[in-house]
């Protein structure tokens, strides 16, 4: 087998090697957010095409506001860059698992799929604490998860380890 035929391949066309690089995109934004003082989450929005169109990091702190995380960035980002509020045709790539404020934007965006690196046994909404998708709502988002996981795992757990030290 060559290494073509070797890659798993999803529906959209993206193969589980795709799924690698955009998540490591999200990783380093998630770093980012992490040496600015931020809980490392990072996002990207790819639109079918192959363009990325939205990424997001987390900046709650530093904009002293709940609604900046980094799933909401990158999706108002996509909006902005395609002009409209429908991403029916977009992949999100997130480094942790969607909290239930970040899973009604990705459902109300219509986002055809996303794809998780970490889950959040705290307050994940795909299925960790709940399954969105399992609830009567007018959209469901396909759901790739594990991609990166150890690494996006354990960007937050250095982070929140070094929180700790300082006493925070």
């Amino acid at each position: 087998m060559n290494e073509e035929q070797l890659l798993k391949t999803d529906r959209d066309g993206l193969s589980s090697k795709d799924d690698e690089y955009y998540m490591g995109i999200a990783l380093r934004l998630a770093k980012e957010a992490a040496s600015e003082g931020e809980v490392p989450v990072g996002a990207v929005a790819l639109w079918e095409d192959g363009r990325v169109v939205g990424v997001g990091k987390n900046r709650r702190e530093s904009e002293k506001c709940a609604l900046c995380h980094a799933e909401i960035e990158a999706i108002a980002e996509a909006n902005r860059t395609l002009g409209g509020w429908r991403l029916h045709k977009c992949t999100l790539f997130v480094t942790l698992e969607p909290c239930p404020m970040c899973a009604g934007a990705i459902t109300n965006a219509r986002i055809k799929r996303l794809v998780i690196g970490a889950r959040d046994p705290r307050a994940g909404a795909y299925g960790s604490v709940f399954n969105i998708n399992d609830l009567p709502l007018n959209h469901k988002t396909e759901l790739t998860c594990g991609v990166l996981e150890e690494e996006c795992a354990g960007v937050l757990k250095d982070f929140f380890k070094d929180l700790r030290k300082i006493g925070k």
